[in-house]
């Protein structure tokens, strides 16, 4: 008899081989032809056969990835983008155990994020942008320890931003833009060692900058900070300029008010500078005009004192998925 060893050796070269001498497991089986019976023909007709890895002459379904565990084949990723899938998020994908990715963004999704998303313990990517989803984010997605891209952004999400995200000590990219989020952004998202990019523009959030890292050493790795469109109040206070790694701040059409700190124009990489339409006043430090990598600071529409000039030509900055999927 084979040992387990040989046996998942034949497993995975019978994957590359496209033959199926190992099973894929019953409830990945299961909980795809779940979410297959949900989703309705869009998808469908490219899901032949009930196995979802591949059966017999048949290949694995469009968009889904398996690999080999323990002797069998279980699904790793699931990728159905694109393709106008209209009803509630599939509770079903939750039973996916091993999922490493989940993108199901560009459809028509609707209802709530499920709580049962906090089983996706692999889980690293999970991609639900320009859905329809709604109410509040479960705070079980901070029960994903591995996930390093968190994308929910154009949705009609609610409420507040869970404080749980700081639980995700991988966590790289926090898009949540375009909802209708209320509150203040927790502060204790500053503690996200690995947080390099945070944008919760075009919200209803509420609060101050000063609120927001008044934890000692907040967003250690912090390269790109979008709170524009909102309804922060106050200044920019003098400790922002402690987020060394910035590149961009985008503070566009807030309510701030007061100067700008000329510490700012030290961050050493500091490239797009977005303070239009605020209530900020004062005058703008000579630094920042002679910043070597600073291409854009807009001005327009705030109390400056005459002679505060723009640098640039601004443009709305929209970074696509495919620059973080990595």
């Amino acid at each position: 008899m084979a040992s387990p060893s040989a046996f998942a050796l034949l497993c995975f070269l019978s994957l590359l081989l496209n033959v199926t001498h190992c099973k894929t497991l019953k409830r990945d089986v299961k909980a795809l032809n779940e979410i297959k019976a949900s989703l309705g023909w869009r998808v469908v007709y490219s899901w032949i056969g009930e196995d979802p890895c591949g059966d017999g002459d048949l290949p694995p379904w469009s968009g889904v990835t398996c690999s080999t565990q323990g002797g069998y084949r279980v699904v790793t990723e699931l990728e159905v983008y694109a393709v106008s899938i209209v009803g509630p998020f599939p509770v079903a994908v939750t039973n996916l155990l091993e999922l490493t990715r989940l993108d199901l963004h560009n459809n028509k999704l609707t209802g709530p994020i499920s709580p049962q998303i906090g089983r996706l313990k692999n889980l690293r990517i999970l991609n639900l942008r320009w859905n329809k989803l709604q109410d509040v984010i479960p705070p079980e997605i901070g029960e994903l320890k591995k996930l390093t891209h968190l994308y929910l952004s154009f949705n009609n999400f609610k409420g507040e931003i869970p404080k749980e995200l700081a639980n995700l000590p991988e966590l790289r990219y926090l898009y949540l833009h375009e909802n209708r989020f209320t509150g203040r952004v927790p502060p204790e998202l500053g503690t996200l060692q690995n947080l390099r990019h945070l944008d919760v523009g075009n919200n209803h959030l509420v609060g101050t900058i000063r609120e927001l890292i008044h934890i000692e050493g907040s967003f250690p790795a912090l390269r790109n900070l979008y709170l524009n469109n909102n309804f922060l109040t106050g200044g920019i206070p003098a400790q922002l300029a402690n987020l060394t790694n910035l590149e961009i701040l985008y503070l566009s059409y807030n309510k701030m008010s007061g100067p700008i700190p000329s510490g700012l124009a030290h961050i050493p990489r500091l490239t797009y500078l977005y303070l239009d339409h605020n209530l900020f006043s004062g005058r703008i430090s000579d630094a920042f005009y002679k910043h070597p990598f600073l291409k854009e600071m807009y001005v327009e529409g705030n109390a400056f004192r005459p002679g505060v000039k723009p640098i640039g030509v601004h443009q709305v900055l929209e970074l696509s998925d495919t620059e973080f999927l990595v």
